[in-house]
C-alpha cells in the first residue's frame, strides 16, 4: 500500500480529490496540520463523494509528529525544487509520497535532508506548478504501476456489450 502524505494542505476540495483518489488506488493519507480548513468541511466531503467514510486517513499535530509516528518511513518528497523526476525513481511498497501546501509547497528545511529522494513532474516554461490532486495522482499511479498495480482491478467490462 502506498502512502500519500500532504504537509499542511490548505484547500478542502483538493483534499477531497485526493481522498477519492486514494480510495480508488488502496492508498492511505496522511493529513499534516495545520490544515487550512476544518476536516468536516462540506466542500472536502463534496470533491471526496461518497468515498470519504471508506479513505483510511491519519491526521498528525505537525511535521515532527509525522515523523515521530512514522520513524522507518521511506518518505518520496514531490517538490517543484527536486533534481530528478518522480519516474527516475523506484517506489517501494508501503513508501510514502510527500506533498507540500497548495501556495508553498513543502518548506526547505525539510527538503534539504532529502535530496536522495525529492522528485519533480517536469514541466515547460515558467509554469510555477500543477494542482495539487493533479500531481498525487500522476505520481501515486506511476509508483502503482511500478508495483504492477498490485490487487488493482486491471480489466474493465462493458455493462451492455461484449467486446470482440
Amino acid at each position: 500500500m502506498i502512502n500519500i502524505v500532504l504537509h499542511e494542505p490548505e484547500m478542502p476540495a483538493n483534499t477531497g480529490n485526493i481522498g477519492r483518489t486514494c480510495v480508488a488506488a488502496g492508498a492511505r493519507l496522511h493529513l499534516i496540520e495545520p490544515l487550512g480548513f476544518n476536516i468536516n468541511e462540506k466542500m472536502l466531503k463534496r470533491a471526496g463523494l461518497d468515498y470519504w467514510d471508506k479513505l483510511d486517513v491519519t491526521i498528525y499535530d505537525n511535521y515532527e509528529d509525522f515523523i515521530l509516528k512514522n520513524p522507518e518511513a521511506k518518505i518520496y518528497m514531490a517538490t517543484t525544487k527536486a533534481p530528478q523526476t518522480y519516474a527516475e525513481v523506484h517506489y517501494e511498497p508501503n513508501c510514502y509520497i510527500m506533498f507540500g501546501k497548495e501556495s508553498a509547497g513543502i518548506p526547505e528545511n525539510i527538503l534539504v535532508d532529502h535530496q536522495d529522494t525529492s522528485i519533480r513532474i517536469p514541466m515547460i516554461g515558467d509554469i510555477r506548478s500543477l494542482n495539487l490532486s493533479n500531481s498525487v495522482a500522476i505520481v501515486l499511479y506511476e509508483a502503482l504501476r511500478q508495483n504492477n498495480f498490485d490487487q488493482m482491478n486491471l480489466e474493465g467490462h462493458l455493462r451492455n456489450y461484449e467486446w470482440r
